[in-house]
């Protein structure tokens, strides 16, 4: 039997959700800026739903990226404490990776995206490696040159339109997807990865965009 903590906060606001063997016993979700406040009494809110002890997981799962740096940050950060205080490994699942498993079924190319609010889109393809990587919507377009396509996340109707032969689906990162993706590896590769590489780091595709105290954005490579 293994028990999978799964949480997210890359994108916009956050998911937990408690998974064993694959069946779900409590998800949680909620919107909102201030994850750094409300991430670990979710996070204990839904153990106690799911009737399980901080003990008894035997692996913790987090997206790493691309999203907000934030987010990023907050969620990977909380993953690595408890990971380390509880003697777990710990998983680290890409934000597109998430949103490309969560495609509804069909024989169209998966395009996963996320609005970077700074003109572009972190992307991700269901061909070609599935690796994350940046574009504008017209660089996204030259790629995809007018295949059909699903484009998944959250911003997908705003997306979609734009890149000619494409339907949209709008989803947010699933907890309980990244407790499945993480789970599909095994709980000793992933004891095994933390060993040899280390815990998992956060996934950039750019620098850090931060606003100054006059107001002016720069970003920080």
């Amino acid at each position: 039997m293994s028990l999978v903590l799964a949480f997210d906060c890359a994108v916009t606001g956050l998911a937990v959700a408690v998974v064993r063997d694959g069946a779900t016993l409590a998800s949680h979700r909620a919107e909102g800026r201030d994850q750094a406040a409300t991430l670990l009494p979710a996070i204990a809110a839904t153990l106690e739903q799911a009737g399980v002890a901080r003990r008894d997981l035997s692996l913790i799962a987090v997206t790493v990226g691309p999203g907000s740096f934030t987010g990023v940050r907050v969620g990977l950060a909380a993953a690595r404490g408890l990971a380390v205080a509880l003697a777990v490994p710990l998983a680290g699942i890409a934000t597109t990776a998430v949103l490309l498993a969560q495609a509804e079924a069909s024989d169209r190319l998966v395009v996963a995206a996320i609005d970077t609010h700074l003109g572009d889109w972190f992307c991700a393809m269901s061909e070609g490696g599935r690796a994350p990587f940046l574009a504008s919507t017209e660089a996204l377009a030259g790629r995809l040159e007018g295949r059909p396509c699903r484009v998944v996340g959250p911003q997908a109707d705003a997306l979609a339109p734009a890149l000619g032969n494409a339907v949209a689906q709008r989803a947010l990162p699933d907890a309980t997807t990244i407790a499945r993706l993480a789970f599909e590896d095994g709980v000793e590769h992933w004891r095994q990865r933390n060993r040899d590489e280390g815990l998992p780091r956060p996934v950039y595709l750019r620098g850090v965009n931060v606003t100054l105290p006059d107001g002016a954005r720069r970003t920080v490579e």
